[in-house]
């Protein structure tokens, strides 16, 4: 039987290049983990990343053996802010970075299974000796985004900020809309494996009326 894959299923996931739209994103449950500065090069960002993966995937097998339920394992997606929100756009500063990285998981994944698989991937790393610093900063929440407008993005990720300035200042406020909540991003794409003006990233700005 083929895994599940919620890309396909939900909504939330569907996004065009040139298109902004609005959609309702319904609560979801992730594993999520908090840092801060340029993901580039700040060594925290890998290291939450490194924690995250193996999270995610023994909580897949966990829950084909013991729910029969498969899925895919879901792409990264990040939570983005900053102090100034124009670090974002026009600046790019990467070094005043806020963010939590994100995998979405089913909501039959429990706590208990959650701290089950954090445990098992702990002592696997122990035993290979190959340590996961950020393991313990890893959590399981829900995120009720509720309200967003989303566009796709292709290409490189530094090549977003025109895209974003737009949304932010143009489509957002034309439509009656405010921003609220943080700038959220889903990475279609692995960027270990895909040429740079081949990424796939879908952009998600949560709002609100403005009345």
């Amino acid at each position: 039987m083929a895994a599940i894959d919620p890309k396909k299923t939900l909504d939330a996931y569907q996004a065009k290049r040139g298109e902004f739209r609005v959609v309702e994103v319904p609560p979801l449950q992730y594993l999520a983990i908090d840092g801060a500065g340029d993901p580039n090069t700040a060594p925290a960002y890998a290291e939450a990343v490194s924690a995250l993966f193996p999270v995610a995937y023994t909580l897949k097998f966990a829950s084909r053996k013991e729910l029969g339920i498969d899925t895919v394992v879901m792409p990264l997606e990040g939570l983005w802010h900053a102090p100034d929100m124009e670090s974002f756009t026009s600046r790019r500063d990467k070094s005043a970075w806020l963010w939590t990285m994100m995998i979405m998981v089913g909501d039959h994944i429990t706590a208990e299974m959650f701290t089950d698989a954090v445990e098992a991937v702990a002592q696997k790393a122990a035993k290979k000796k190959e340590p996961l610093p950020a393991l313990g900063g890893v959590r399981l929440e829900t995120l009720d985004e509720g309200i967003c407008v989303q566009t796709l993005h292709l290409g490189p990720f530094d090549d977003e900020g025109p895209v974003l300035d737009d949304l932010h200042h143009r489509f957002i406020p034309e439509n009656g809309l405010r921003m609220r909540g943080r700038h959220h991003e889903i990475y279609l794409s692995d960027p270990r494996r895909s040429d740079p003006a081949k990424l796939r990233t879908i952009l998600r700005q949560p709002v609100a009326p403005t009345t």
